[in-house]
């Protein structure tokens, strides 16, 4: 496994001492881990969502008539549905 020294403010510090005398990391290493795990699926939810986002910028639009349509299917929907 890779090792990094990084110098945090005291206060950061002691929030991870915290965490990890709170039970919920087995050290403060642990802590960091889980940090930069969750770091790295933010980032790639973020780049998965812009792509999704650009998809349907990209995609074409409706025109007025096209909604026309639609609101007329809207509207017959109930009358349809008794017919049948």
């Amino acid at each position: 496994m890779a090792q990094m020294n990084v110098s945090i403010p005291e206060k950061l510090k002691s929030w991870a001492e915290a965490r990890v005398a709170g039970g919920d990391y087995a050290s403060t290493s642990d802590y960091v881990r889980d940090l930069i795990r969750r770091d790295r699926e933010t980032a790639e939810h973020r780049t998965w969502l812009k792509a999704e986002i650009e998809k349907g910028l990209a995609s074409p639009t409706l025109d007025q008539d096209a909604f026309a349509v639609i609101d007329e299917l809207i509207a017959e929907g109930p009358s349809r549905h008794d017919a049948a």
